[in-house]
């Protein structure tokens, strides 16, 4: 693992990575569920960087592609995104790069990978690795907000014999099962590490004079910052308006 100490400055490798990585090492399908903070985008980094060719990274949200992107700039990896935060100028001359051979890892929202033009034009390219992120976006309610993402399933027939990695912090067993029959036929190899976070916590407590009680849970963390959810405009303008005369 030479890539993970020259590059990322790791020594050893978190519980289930090593797996993850030799089973797309090995061209086998992963689909594997791992706890926020556990290291899950490092299982299809490294391959990336071990395999060559093109990686792409399928992610549901600009800022986690910024992210990512910009923490493996300074890694010295070669890694863009195509986007809709950028302009079309931009986008055109990361895609010229990828054409070139000069990106390793290229992070795309699924509706901007999902079409016709682009697919076809990353048929003729040497992609080695998909990985799709936030992967539990393919079952139950998902595809009602990002219909793309069922569609993702296409992408085992369009790049035969590259490896798809699907990673998800959360994913029930049901859920599972249905990643792996919309994605990948039933022909997965499951690395499933539970979705436990033991630094959350979550209380419950029966409701009396919400105001109140909402009021004395603030005041005993004054130095805590924090969200408080409401059902609709009007009533989270009422507990600002609330929270704020008597701060």
């Amino acid at each position: 693992w030479q890539a993970l100490k020259a590059v990322f400055g790791f020594d050893d490798l978190r519980t289930g990575q090593e797996e993850a990585m030799n089973t797309l090492l090995s061209g086998r399908h992963l689909l594997t569920v791992m706890p926020t903070g556990s290291g899950k985008s490092l299982c299809f980094q490294v391959p990336a960087l071990v395999m060559g060719g093109l990686t792409l990274v399928v992610s549901p949200l600009v800022a986690l592609m910024q992210d990512q992107v910009a923490a493996l700039k300074l890694a010295g990896v070669a890694a863009e995104a195509i986007n809709s935060s950028q302009d079309r100028d931009d986008n055109v001359a990361v895609w010229q790069r990828a054409a070139r051979g000069e990106i390793r890892l290229l992070y795309m929202a699924p509706e901007r990978l999902m079409t016709e033009r682009m697919l076809s034009a990353l048929a003729k390219l040497p992609v080695k690795l998909i990985a799709i992120d936030e992967a539990h976006c393919i079952s139950q309610w998902g595809p009602a907000f990002r219909p793309e993402y069922e569609a993702l399933a296409r992408l085992r027939d369009t790049f035969p014999g590259v490896p798809i990695a699907a990673l998800t912090a959360t994913a029930d067993e049901t859920t599972r099962a249905d990643i792996a029959e919309k994605l990948f036929g039933g022909d997965v190899d499951a690395l499933v590490l539970g979705f436990d976070r033991p630094n959350i916590r979550l209380t419950v407590e029966p409701k009396k004079d919400s105001k109140k009680q909402l009021l004395g849970f603030v005041k005993a963390r004054p130095d805590v910052s924090g969200i408080v959810y409401c059902l609709s405009r009007k009533k989270t303008e009422e507990i600002s308006s609330h929270l704020s005369q008597h701060s």
